[in-house]
């Protein structure tokens, strides 16, 4: 049995991941980005080990997440779920005063990653939209230039395959992928999309929890448990080292050494 916990787990792909594992005699924790989507979560899945509670769009209450996460004990694996889309028609800010799409989708993972003790594998949700994203870090916050909220997003996702790839690399002992789990019927994706929504939270379970030589995989892209060309940018040192002190001059904290 493998501990696991999935973050922005309260509905959707989340959801869905967790379920799957809970159904596989995994132990399973959630996490809600507040007391009535908490309440939302446990009602979904009762037999979850626990949740842990807080906006990812703080930095403070992402570091209170990690917190919880680390009292409740080590996990053999964490899936970095959580995401905000790319419908929003204007720059939202955080209280941290960033860009709400790269504080949720790409710094939340990366602080969580730092702070929570390394699990032996983790998985960050990608999109094929990553592809469209561009690798400049210098525009990280959109205060300079024209808000696109489809851009915005292609361009989290890149960095979160980005992310995954920096970790495969300076942490070797753990497995570190990014999946594309296709265009699915969630609130984001909207009710539209022509994807399976089950299929879709398949490879983010493989990848926590298998045992066969497929998911035994790091540095990897897949999509539905195949590995997947991903943006070239991903697997640039020059670019994955950068984002990384990036992300540590925005919080303060460094991924440690392993």
């Amino acid at each position: 049995m493998a501990r696991v916990l999935v973050t922005g787990s309260s509905d959707g792909l989340g959801l869905l991941a967790a379920r799957l594992l809970a159904e596989q005699g995994h132990a399973v924790t959630l996490h809600a980005r507040n007391a009535v989507r908490r309440d939302d979560a446990l009602r979904a899945l009762p037999e979850a080990e626990g949740v842990v509670v807080g906006d990812l769009a703080s930095l403070a209450e992402t570091r209170d997440v990690a917190a919880q996460a680390e009292r409740l004990g080590r996990y053999d694996a964490v899936i970095h779920n959580a995401a905000i889309g790319y419908r929003e028609r204007r720059r939202v800010e955080t209280v941290d005063g960033l860009a709400q799409v790269f504080a949720v989708n790409v710094l939340s993972a990366y602080l969580l990653t730092a702070l929570v003790p390394a699990p032996d594998r983790l998985v960050y949700l990608g999109s094929g939209m990553h592809r469209g994203g561009s690798p400049d870090l210098g525009y990280l916050q959109w205060e300079r230039r024209r808000w696109d909220g489809s851009q915005a997003y292609a361009d989290s996702k890149l960095l979160d395959v980005v992310l995954a790839f920096a970790v495969a690399r300076r942490w070797p002992q753990v497995r570190s992928n990014a999946v594309d789990p296709g265009w699915v019927p969630t609130r984001m994706g909207g009710p539209g999309a022509p994807d399976d929504l089950r299929l879709g939270a398949v490879t983010q379970a493989w990848l926590a929890a298998g045992e066969d030589e497929g998911a035994r995989v790091t540095g990897t892209y897949l999509r539905h448990q195949r590995p997947q060309r991903a943006h070239p940018a991903a697997s640039d040192e020059r670019v994955q080292d950068e984002l990384l002190d990036r992300c540590a001059q925005l919080t303060g904290v460094e991924l440690p050494e392993q």
